[in-house]
């Protein structure tokens, strides 16, 4: 049922989106127009610039979580780290419904650390990036507010920023006092009450996953870990500054770095396949706050702005999934472990010889 549901939100979200951006023939003509525009002797060096910036993200993104498995004594090199990463990330862009956020502690089993506690690194990772994000949006979207600012605008920087803050105070409670804090929060939720078993064993799941959390003691790692983060969030930021001036867009570096983070707030709500038509669309509002127009299909912008939305799209997509094929590729994943990262972690490899410290 619990898939069932976010199988649901996930298509319905495609749906939604694709209607969104769907191109009528007037757009089509237009982008087409905005694509033939582009010379190749000019697009080049901004694309170089792209993609190397896309290395740096891909590299900091998957060797940044060794500083959250350190503190549970779990020691990766870089090559495995690196391909396990490419291959979670592949998973994430292609699985609806947030489904490919599993696959990473699901392969994590044969490292020496259970599915479970792996999950809460994971957890403390997108918490991390969720505040990060949070802030770039919050700063961008206050400095371009004013009278004529949609009014959904503050409304999803206030939100984002508030959502986030309140799981960081859950990481840090759950750390404190663990059995009360995740007590609380699932009585908060109305769970046990809605069904006392399926909140019990939620409990279970929790408790576990807090082991995750023990990067929040560690200030060197934890330190270590923001500071690879900042770089990342950087790194994205300035790549869709790089690409929009390829497509000739007035984009300034704070619009590119508001615009990824509208993206970023926007693919963590239930996630279409492949984020298709969810991914253009948040680029399209973005642009809106600083180019007008740029989300309005009568608009002389739009072409443009659709085409590097799609672009943008096409070449994330493109790069995430050759890395998590190479990561295949490599002799320190296969299908079989992908295949295997499915099951739920039995008693045996939470507790047994090779259960993380």
């Amino acid at each position: 049922m619990k898939l069932a549901i976010r199988l649901t939100l996930s298509l319905g979200m495609l749906a939604l989106c694709m209607w969104l951006v769907w191109p009528d023939a007037k757009t089509r003509t237009a982008l087409e127009a905005a694509l033939k525009s582009l010379e190749w002797a000019e697009f080049a060096p901004y694309l170089a610039w792209y993609l190397a910036l896309l290395l740096v993200v891909q590299l900091t993104r998957s060797l940044r979580w060794r500083y959250l498995l350190a503190p549970l004594g779990v020691r990766i090199p870089n090559g495995p780290l690196l391909a396990i990463s490419s291959v979670g990330f592949m998973a994430i862009l292609a699985l609806p419904a947030r489904l490919g956020e599993l696959v990473r502690p699901g392969l994590m089993r044969k490292r020496g650390i259970s599915a479970s506690a792996a999950l809460g690194t994971v957890a403390v990772e997108r918490i991390v990036d969720g505040l990060l994000v949070s802030f770039f949006v919050f700063f961008a979207f206050f400095s371009v507010r004013g009278p004529h600012s949609p009014g959904w605008m503050m409304w999803t920087a206030y939100g984002a920023l508030a959502l986030f803050t309140l799981a960081m105070i859950f990481l840090i409670g759950a750390l404190k006092q663990p059995e009360r804090s995740v007590k609380l929060w699932l009585k908060l939720s109305l769970l046990p009450r809605i069904s006392p078993r399926v909140a019990a064993k939620v409990e279970g799941k929790l408790l576990e996953m807090v082991r995750g959390f023990e990067v929040m003691r560690d200030a060197r790692n934890l330190t270590l870990f923001v500071l690879w983060s900042l770089v990342y969030w950087v790194c994205n930021g300035l790549g869709v500054y790089v690409l929009a001036r390829a497509f000739g867009l007035p984009l300034s570096v704070i619009g590119a770095f508001a615009t990824m983070g509208l993206v970023a707030v926007g693919i963590m709500l239930p996630n279409s396949p492949g984020l298709m038509g969810q991914f253009q669309w948040f680029t399209l509002l973005g642009l809106s706050l600083y180019l007008p127009g740029a989300a309005t299909k009568a608009n002389p912008i739009y072409g443009t702005a659709f085409a590097f939305a799609n672009v943008h799209y096409g070449l994330q997509v493109v790069w995430y999934v050759a890395c998590g094929a190479l990561g295949l590729a490599t002799r320190w994943v296969s299908f079989h472990d992908l295949w295997d990262a499915r099951r739920a972690p039995t008693v045996d490899e939470k507790t047994g010889p090779h259960a993380a410290p």
